[in-house]
């Protein structure tokens, strides 16, 4: 894991650099979804069927075998061990009642013309959750999709999910039954996302698609844009780690390495003012990384994309974290609220030593489906209004349309509309 200070005079270039990363303009990668989801719209459900038994090896004969039932959901469900349904049961009622907070009521108002205008909240009517499979399975992202979805009104939920050889984590299933899923097709890929976006004999196309998946559904993802909404184009998870003051090395190291064992290209960037905290921290980590299932990941993550940075004061810290804008960002320091003014750019933000970031991937109740690669300078963590769209309301008054359309008219005139000023002006 590399080592920074902002001391050195190629600092910002180091730093740049290490922040850099392409997901989906491979130009071969484009080709390749481009050339599925052509085939998909042509072929329809046999097309999906074969590359599922192709890239999947997927058992399934016929296409109606890739969508398990209700039931099959609910009896994931009751079987689990109790423990691990109260678990999941607490974390979808927290994830539950923060969205809830996030329903936007319809709203009107009269103006001192005496026209009523306003807005028309409307929930999406299809929506499609990707779930990824492969190297881990990810009930969290079922609840963190779909609940939001459920609790704005969508009408009808269908997820997607890779079912390599046919195999599922039984928590995925059984979170799909908790979180109000109507649908579960045990596809994935660009063909799940073209399928979901087009549509096929039996899946309807959806009005947006939303979840994480690997480089080939985030190419799906962009090049389905306009036919469909999406959430975002998601990159690797990332983690920015802040510490001062007295903090456990030993729960720093832990924190970063809860994103390095997701993937190879996933980042952990630690930051401090503390020379002695930096040199525990990287002792910490080495010392963790042996103890760990999936050790060879975290460490390829860390040696890549990782980076230990000493920093002279709180000031440098702030301006580096905006410019990383990162998916999660943990403040370890004694009132981490005074900082947190200052901070523009984060997905979300952990306050205080007691904050782990493993807490917000599962059962905090904030979403955990969040803006990477810096897109949290202009993106937000998916939530409620992702599943809703607004209408405007414009109700004239036979006095109010007279007094703005003489407005209308001029400026319609100024831009050389001339229909557009005739219609205002009939109306004045």
């Amino acid at each position: 894991m590399r080592r920074l200070s902002t001391r050195d005079a190629s600092f910002q270039q180091q730093f740049s650099a290490l922040l850099a990363f392409e997901t989906v303009n491979d130009p071969a990668l484009i080709q390749t979804v481009d050339q599925i989801i052509a085939q998909v719209r042509e072929l329809g459900n046999a097309h999906v069927l074969a590359l599922t038994q192709q890239f999947d090896q997927h058992p399934a004969q016929h296409f109606d075998e890739l969508e398990l039932s209700a039931s099959q959901l609910q009896q994931a469900f009751e079987q689990l061990e109790p423990t691990v349904r109260n678990a999941l049961e607490l974390a979808a009622s927290r994830i539950r009642e923060f969205h809830q907070r996030q329903v936007q009521p319809d709203w009107q108002y009269i103006d001192a013309l005496g026209n009523t205008l306003g807005q028309k909240v409307t929930p999406l009517d299809r929506v499609g959750i990707y779930v990824p499979g492969g190297k881990a399975s990810y009930p969290s992202s079922v609840l963190m999709n779909a609940i939001p979805a459920a609790v704005a009104g969508v009408q009808e939920i269908i997820m997607v999910v890779p079912a390599p050889k046919g195999e599922l984590n039984p928590l995925v299933l059984a979170a799909a039954h908790l979180a109000g899923v109507h649908r579960v097709l045990t596809i994935g890929g660009a063909q799940a996302v073209a399928a979901l976006a087009y549509g096929t004999e039996t899946i309807a196309p959806v009005d947006k698609i939303t979840g994480p998946g690997n480089r080939f559904v985030a190419a799906a993802k962009r090049a389905v844009f306009g036919q469909v909404g999406i959430d975002m184009i998601a990159g690797p998870s990332e983690i920015l780690v802040y510490a001062e003051g007295q903090n456990n090395p030993q729960w720093l190291a832990m924190d970063l390495l809860s994103q390095a064992e997701h993937d190879e290209v996933a980042q952990s960037i630690f930051i401090t003012p503390d020379a002695e905290l930096l040199e525990q921290v990287a002792e910490a980590i080495e010392a963790h990384l042996v103890t760990l299932p999936r050790a060879e990941i975290a460490r390829t993550s860390l040696q890549n994309r990782g980076a230990l940075v000493l920093v002279k004061d709180r000031a440098e810290a702030v301006k580096l974290i905006n410019q990383v804008a990162p998916e999660h960002l943990e403040l370890c320091m004694d009132e981490p609220e005074q900082l947190l003014p200052q901070i523009r750019h984060a997905g979300a933000i952990f306050m205080g030593r007691y904050s782990p970031e493993a807490i917000g991937d599962y059962c905090a109740g904030p979403n955990h489906v969040l803006p990477t690669s810096g897109t949290a300078r202009f993106s937000s963590p998916l939530g409620v209004y992702d599943f809703q769209k607004r209408s405007s309301i414009i109700y004239c008054s036979p006095e109010g349309s007279q007094s703005l359309a003489q407005a209308a008219d001029v400026l319609a005139q100024q831009e050389g509309l001339v229909a557009h000023a005739g219609s205002a002006r009939y109306r004045s």
